[in-house]
């Protein structure tokens, strides 16, 4: 892993730089030729011409001495190296939804008295990018439309640690998989396909939810379970299953659960009470574990269980639900740490014995996800097989996966698999618990991609409503939810729509929206989206170079 990680943390670095100098942007007829500084009340002015003659001699000039070692070695190497996105990588990347965050961040650390700091550091991105050598430090502050530079250094420091040291990585991943993007421009071609109609729309059924509160008793389970139906559900449409996040609540997906029965299908989104919301609200006041690691295997087991709750109700006399749910022919659609449940489900093998073995070592450079899997050390055995067979579809929402399937579980999938990712996904980073996964799963499988989109920006807006106002952190914060998501949501209807339809007699009509056409389509300024059956192998190349062989 420490090969990963030195090579992370040079793409890291470099950008990190970027806002630890804020080093912005250029416009060509102006370039800037003296960085100011400041370090409370310490300001310090230094030319361009000394930084260049710092890289070269490794010694910083003037009162910039004073720093601290660890600092200088940090200075000093952010401004030896260089970016490695061509140009029109850098243009694509600060023109979507997340490059605007990055960008306003950066500028936090730039002193201007106008407002033209983010719009200077946009051009200055792109301008610097075009040097001979790419885009680095210098060729930045060479491309800066003002004469002076002055940043504030304990900002510019709070935002190099706020990057995650897979994002970039993941940002080149994203943007790699866009086979259908004009080579000129780096935008959208206009599709050459007529959609029929509009998937994300909602159908005419109108919605009823019906409550349940199902007994395990085997397990000692108390599962709560809302059912989303309408009178429009037929048998020859399939049940779906949904399984929330870590700490969550069953209505993390309800404007989904929604949207599906609306167009006729029965939705069962029910909670799990070992890791759900009120258990993490205990583990708060120390009356119980964050999680047990029982947890892995009881999560797919109240799925099965409320498969077969829901099997009796098809045979009830009487019941609003009597002959409406086909239950030997289900899709499960999770998120986050249920998302790693739906794959479990699928057929993924959990495998621990890496887990154990990476888990013993330094938590601190693992992510939220990872930390959460590496719970599952404390299981006896060192896999488990979870398969129900009646999950005949498979809907992953930035699943867990780097340490709980170990490196061959996810081969052991059985049936047709979506998993999304968004790129800005700070709780489970999208290169390491999706993408590296996804090349294991077998097809039939799709890899959807959300340029721009953070780990919360797939839930329901009712449930992200905590978000306003939390500090952006290295490992949490800065999430993109609510209306600000609203693209984003609306193309999660729009394809687990027609991924569900497969199972129906509606597949062909439905076929056309699991396409990248379709998701290019869909896609908007703030959130461009990637939808690819297989990864390219210019996108498999970077993949490579994150996973150390």
């Amino acid at each position: 892993m420490g090969k990963i990680w030195r090579s992370l943390k040079t793409v890291a670095g470099l950008f990190s730089a970027i806002a630890l100098t804020q080093f912005g942007a250029n416009t060509s007829a102006i370039a800037a030729d003296t960085v100011v500084v400041r370090l409370g009340l310490f300001t310090e002015s230094i030319t361009l011409t000394e930084l260049q003659k710092a890289v070269k001699t490794g010694k910083l000039p003037g009162s910039l001495q004073s720093l601290s070692e660890e600092q200088r070695r940090f200075f000093l190497g952010a401004l030896g190296m260089n970016i490695p996105m061509n140009v029109v990588t850098i243009d694509r990347l600060i023109n979507t939804q997340i490059g605007t965050t990055i960008l306003n961040d950066f500028a936090t650390a730039l002193a201007r008295k106008d407002k033209a700091g983010v719009q200077a550091l946009r051009a200055g991105l792109v301008l610097g990018s075009t040097a001979p050598q790419g885009l680095s430090i210098l060729s930045f502050i060479a491309a800066y439309p003002s004469k002076r530079l002055e940043i504030d250094l304990p900002k510019a420091w709070i935002v190099a640690g706020n990057l995650n040291t897979a994002f970039w990585r993941t940002q080149q991943f994203m943007l790699a998989i866009a086979p259908q993007l004009d080579p000129i421009t780096a935008h959208p071609r206009t599709p050459q396909i007529a959609f029929p109609f509009d998937p994300s729309q909602p159908g005419n059924a109108q919605v009823k939810v019906l409550n349940l509160s199902l007994n395990d008793q085997k397990r000692d389970r108390k599962i709560p379970v809302d059912i989303y139906w309408s009178t429009a559900a037929t048998p020859d449409k399939p049940v779906i299953v949904f399984s929330h996040g870590f700490g969550s609540v069953r209505t993390d997906l309800r404007y989904l659960a929604e949207h599906l029965a609306s167009h006729g299908y029965v939705v069962a989104a029910l909670e799990h009470p070992g890791s759900n919301q009120a258990n993490a609200n205990l583990a708060l006041q120390g009356k119980t574990r964050v999680m047990k690691p029982q947890e892995f295997l009881y999560r797919p087991q109240d799925i099965s269980f409320v498969l077969d709750e829901l099997a009796k109700l098809n045979q009830t006399a009487n019941h609003p639900l009597q002959g409406k749910l086909a239950t030997t022919n289900a899709m499960v659609v999770g998120y986050s740490f249920g998302g790693g449940t739906a794959l479990a489900l699928a057929g993924a093998e959990l495998q621990l014995e890496r887990l154990k073995q990476r888990c013993k070592k330094n938590l601190t450079i693992l992510s939220l996800g990872e930390n959460m899997q590496c719970i599952a050390q404390e299981l006896p055995e060192n896999s488990y097989q979870l398969r129900d067979p009646r999950i005949k579809q498979a809907i992953a929402l930035n699943p867990t996966t780097s340490l709980i399937f170990g490196e061959t579980g996810l081969t052991k999938i059985q049936i047709p698999t979506i998993v999304l990712a968004g790129s800005a996904d700070k709780t489970t980073p999208a290169l390491t618990e999706q993408i590296v996964g996804f090349d294991k799963i077998p097809s039939p499988k799709s890899l959807v991609g959300i340029i721009g989109g953070t780990h919360l920006s797939v839930k329901d807006p009712s449930t992200t409503l905590d978000q306003v106002g939390q500090p952006n952190t290295p490992i949490s914060g800065g999430e993109v939810v609510g209306e600000q998501a609203a693209d984003v949501r609306k193309y999660v209807k729009a394809i687990a729509l027609a991924f569900a339809a497969q199972m129906t007699p509606e597949a062909k009509n439905y076929a056309i929206f699991l396409t990248q056409d379709y998701a290019q389509f869909a896609s908007t300024a703030a959130f461009p989206f990637r939808l690819i059956n297989e990864i390219p192998p210019d996108a498999m190349a970077v993949v490579k170079e994150f996973v150390e062989k």
